[in-house]
């Protein structure tokens, strides 16, 4: 199995963020441990240091398979295993998704996401997504696309089309990862991340936090995050959104200032990542929106849907963005 090693990779040419150092749990179980003020100030620094903090870089993310997924994560509405009133739909046409591409760039949007409902897709679905990526590269934006776990020459297939970014997920603490997912293994997300990597494609991989984990399991997902070797490119940290049917649809919920203390430890660790505010925002005051960007967060997901969940409406992000005195980072490759 190919997987994606924790520092004992050799480096490569392909290492344009390399790990400054290996994080142990308890070290980073420590960041989480500091005053809350002082992490957010010592998070903010690194931040400058490797960003301009009035730049936050927009992506909009379109689901063009939904629903019927035959894993059984216990976050998500679109496993076929649970109940969630969603039904399962076929691929969106070329030209729908190239029409929401364009609308994504008009209003912003430098990165076009999609995801599909896989557990990992068949040569002829990456035939058809191919085709998909290029019609979307060749509107000027970024691309990345989710479609699950990649068998050999997958990743190639989809950076010769044109992707920029895979995302792919760490989900949880590796320790506890089999207490949430049952139909794969945390091994099984390393060997995709490690297929895309060798493609020379970027990574995007983050995290759910708010599915009853302790404050160590939290820095476990933190530290395995930070200790990619080369680390994400993006890391986009997910609150998470309790869909009635899943089994963590009556999890307690998770107090505002754990997850932007999660924010900045992830900031401190993956200095040079962009860290994303991804699900769970269109629950966040704007307050709390705010503390995040302090901490280091400089991306979202912007638009109304996340795969199937509902997010802010752009006029709300445009308001607040105006209020902070945030930017929209531009999209020059």
């Amino acid at each position: 199995m190919t997987t994606y090693n924790l520092r004992l990779k050799a480096k490569s040419e392909l290492t344009p963020h390399p790990t400054a150092q290996y994080w142990r749990k308890c070290e980073v179980e420590e960041l989480f441990e500091m005053p809350f003020m002082d992490l957010i100030f010592k998070a903010a620094q690194v931040h400058r240091e490797n960003f301009n903090p009035q730049e936050i870089q927009l992506s909009t993310l379109l689901s063009i398979k939904t629903g019927g997924c035959p894993e059984d994560c216990e976050y998500c509405p679109q496993s076929a295993r649970y109940d969630t009133g969603l039904t399962r739909q076929t691929m969106l046409d070329v030209e729908e998704i190239v029409e929401k591409a364009k609308i994504a760039k008009a209003r912003g949007a430098s990165r076009f996401c999609m995801g599909a409902a896989w557990r990992g897709p068949k040569p002829k679905d990456i035939e058809t997504v191919s085709s998909i990526v290029s019609a979307v590269k060749a509107l000027g934006l970024e691309t990345c696309g989710t479609f699950g776990m990649l068998e050999e020459g997958m990743a190639e297939d989809l950076k010769q089309a044109g992707l920029d970014y895979y995302n792919h997920n760490l989900d949880t603490d590796p320790e506890r990862y089999d207490q949430i997912i049952h139909t794969r293994g945390h091994d099984d997300r390393m060997d995709t991340l490690g297929k895309v990597r060798h493609a020379g494609l970027k990574v995007c991989c983050g995290g759910i936090v708010g599915m009853n984990e302790t404050r160590p399991e939290r820095a476990g997902l933190i530290a395995s995050l930070a200790n990619l070797d080369p680390q994400p490119e993006s890391v986009p940290i997910n609150q998470l959104v309790k869909v009635e049917g899943t089994p963590l649809a009556d999890a307690e919920d998770l107090d505002w200032t754990e997850f932007v203390r999660t924010i900045a430890v992830a900031r401190i660790t993956m200095p040079r990542s962009f860290v994303r505010l991804s699900a769970g925002r269109g629950e966040m005051p704007e307050s709390m929106q705010a503390f995040c960007f302090m901490a280091g967060a400089n991306s979202i997901f912007y638009g109304d849907k996340l795969l199937t969940t509902e997010n802010p409406e752009e006029d709300k992000d445009r308001i607040l963005m105006d209020k902070l005195n945030l930017r929209p980072l531009s999209y020059t490759g």
